[in-house]
Protein backbone atom coordinates (compact mmCIF):
# COMPACT_ATOMS: atom_id res chain seq x y z
CA UNK A 1 0.00 0.00 0.00
CA UNK A 2 1.31 3.21 -0.75
CA UNK A 3 1.75 6.56 1.06
CA UNK A 4 -1.39 7.80 -0.15
CA UNK A 5 -3.29 5.10 -0.68
CA UNK A 6 -2.67 4.21 3.54
CA UNK A 7 -3.85 8.01 4.34
CA UNK A 8 -6.64 7.70 2.36
CA UNK A 9 -7.91 4.70 4.08
CA UNK A 10 -6.89 6.41 7.76
CA UNK A 11 -9.18 9.73 6.37
CA UNK A 12 -11.59 6.68 5.60
CA UNK A 13 -12.04 4.51 8.88
CA UNK A 14 -11.83 8.40 10.56
CA UNK A 15 -14.67 9.21 9.09
CA UNK A 16 -16.76 6.41 9.30
CA UNK A 17 -16.06 5.50 12.41
CA UNK A 18 -15.77 9.31 14.13
CA UNK A 19 -12.55 8.03 15.81
CA UNK A 20 -9.41 10.32 15.71
CA UNK A 21 -5.49 9.27 16.21
CA UNK A 22 -5.69 10.05 20.08
CA UNK A 23 -8.61 7.92 20.09
CA UNK A 24 -6.35 5.11 18.99
CA UNK A 25 -3.60 6.25 21.45
CA UNK A 26 -6.17 6.06 24.62
CA UNK A 27 -7.36 2.23 23.05
CA UNK A 28 -3.51 1.23 23.21
CA UNK A 29 -3.19 3.06 26.53
CA UNK A 30 -5.92 0.77 27.43
CA UNK A 31 -4.99 -2.40 26.26
CA UNK A 32 -1.46 -1.97 27.98
CA UNK A 33 -2.94 -1.96 31.12
CA UNK A 34 -5.17 -5.10 30.45
CA UNK A 35 -2.32 -7.05 29.70
CA UNK A 36 -0.37 -5.44 32.38
CA UNK A 37 -2.35 -3.42 34.93
CA UNK A 38 0.79 -3.43 37.17
CA UNK A 39 2.46 -1.36 35.07
CA UNK A 40 5.78 -3.82 34.84
CA UNK A 41 6.10 -3.57 38.77
CA UNK A 42 6.81 -7.14 39.73
CA UNK A 43 5.65 -6.35 42.90
CA UNK A 44 2.82 -4.99 43.12
CA UNK A 45 -0.38 -7.31 43.04
CA UNK A 46 -3.26 -5.69 41.09
CA UNK A 47 -6.46 -7.25 40.66
CA UNK A 48 -8.86 -5.76 38.01
CA UNK A 49 -12.85 -6.41 36.95
CA UNK A 50 -12.53 -5.10 33.72
CA UNK A 51 -16.43 -5.25 33.52
CA UNK A 52 -16.67 -3.16 36.58
CA UNK A 53 -15.00 -0.78 33.82
CA UNK A 54 -17.57 -1.92 31.48
CA UNK A 55 -15.36 -4.03 28.89
CA UNK A 56 -16.94 -7.39 28.22
CA UNK A 57 -14.90 -10.46 28.66
CA UNK A 58 -13.94 -10.69 24.76
CA UNK A 59 -13.32 -7.37 24.50
CA UNK A 60 -10.60 -7.58 27.66
CA UNK A 61 -9.46 -10.70 25.39
CA UNK A 62 -8.90 -8.45 22.49
CA UNK A 63 -7.72 -5.83 23.94
CA UNK A 64 -5.17 -8.34 26.19
CA UNK A 65 -3.59 -9.40 23.28
CA UNK A 66 -3.36 -5.97 22.00
CA UNK A 67 -1.33 -5.16 25.04
CA UNK A 68 0.68 -8.14 24.87
CA UNK A 69 1.15 -7.52 20.85
CA UNK A 70 2.10 -3.92 21.66
CA UNK A 71 3.27 -3.72 25.04
CA UNK A 72 6.84 -1.73 24.81
CA UNK A 73 5.48 0.56 21.80
CA UNK A 74 4.48 4.10 22.02
CA UNK A 75 0.93 4.08 22.34
CA UNK A 76 0.68 6.12 18.35
CA UNK A 77 0.71 3.58 16.20
CA UNK A 78 -0.97 3.81 12.97
CA UNK A 79 -4.54 3.55 13.15
CA UNK A 80 -4.96 1.63 10.32
CA UNK A 81 -3.03 -0.96 11.61
CA UNK A 82 -4.86 -0.62 15.01
CA UNK A 83 -8.28 -0.89 13.15
CA UNK A 84 -7.52 -4.33 11.23
CA UNK A 85 -6.63 -5.74 14.23
CA UNK A 86 -9.97 -5.18 16.21
CA UNK A 87 -12.70 -7.83 15.62
CA UNK A 88 -16.39 -6.22 15.27
CA UNK A 89 -17.26 -6.58 18.63
CA UNK A 90 -14.51 -4.87 19.92
CA UNK A 91 -14.58 -2.19 17.41
CA UNK A 92 -17.99 -1.45 18.19
CA UNK A 93 -17.27 -1.25 22.50
CA UNK A 94 -14.44 0.95 20.81
CA UNK A 95 -16.78 3.19 19.38
CA UNK A 96 -19.41 3.95 22.28
CA UNK A 97 -16.83 4.06 24.55
CA UNK A 98 -13.73 6.51 23.26
CA UNK A 99 -14.48 8.83 25.28
CA UNK A 100 -14.13 7.10 28.41
CA UNK A 101 -10.87 5.44 27.56
CA UNK A 102 -8.83 8.24 29.44
CA UNK A 103 -11.02 7.48 32.47
CA UNK A 104 -10.03 4.11 32.79
CA UNK A 105 -5.99 5.05 32.29
CA UNK A 106 -6.69 7.48 34.99
CA UNK A 107 -7.63 4.47 37.33
CA UNK A 108 -4.16 3.11 37.50
CA UNK A 109 -0.71 4.15 38.41
CA UNK A 110 0.86 6.49 35.62
CA UNK A 111 3.33 4.25 33.22
CA UNK A 112 6.07 5.70 31.72
CA UNK A 113 5.04 5.60 27.94
CA UNK A 114 6.89 8.40 26.59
Amino acid sequence: MSIQQNKERIQEIQQITGLRSTHFADLIRVAQLIYDPRGGVASRVVKVNWLEFGIPPAVVETLRSLGKKYQYESPHINLDQVWDELPPETRSWFMANRSLLWEIEESFPALDED
